[in-house]
């Protein structure tokens, strides 16, 4: 019964993905192809409240649920780093038709492929957590 508010918060999150036609590959084809503004839309409302949220955090000097305090903790800038993640996320969700969220919210909904997509996403991150400390970044 602890983690209800968690639960409640994916269903409304797989909702709100739903209806915005995120989870949809051909809204997504759209936007890789510069065709239409609706995913890209909803991108920017997300970074948008991303930024809103972060900055509501630090001035508030808000916890997190356990009543530690949320850090932010500064990372080193390098555009190769994000140049080479960028890519590779790029490739993946062109490949899948979706994004790590949207592939939970596709399998829920009955699309039972992704659940491949997800073996191999989580795949794909251990094996980053494997070699991490032997890539130059």
């Amino acid at each position: 019964m602890k983690g209800i508010k968690f639960i409640i918060v994916g269903i409304l999150f797989g909702i709100i993905m739903a209806k915005s036609e995120a989870i949809s590959w051909y809204r997504i084809q759209e936007m890789f192809r510069f065709q239409a503004f609706h995913m890209f839309g909803i991108i920017g409302v997300a970074v948008v409240l991303g930024a809103i949220g972060t900055a509501l955090i630090k001035r508030f000097k808000l916890n997190d649920i356990t009543g530690q305090p949320i850090k932010f903790t500064p990372k080193e800038m390098g555009w190769k780093r994000y140049l080479f993640g960028g890519t590779v996320f790029g490739l993946g969700w062109a490949m899948t038709g979706a994004c790590p969220g949207p592939m939970f919210v596709s399998l829920g909904y009955g699309y039972w492929m992704f659940g491949l997509a997800i073996v191999m996403a989580t795949l794909g991150t251990f094996t980053y957590g494997l070699v991490k400390d032997k890539l130059p970044h």
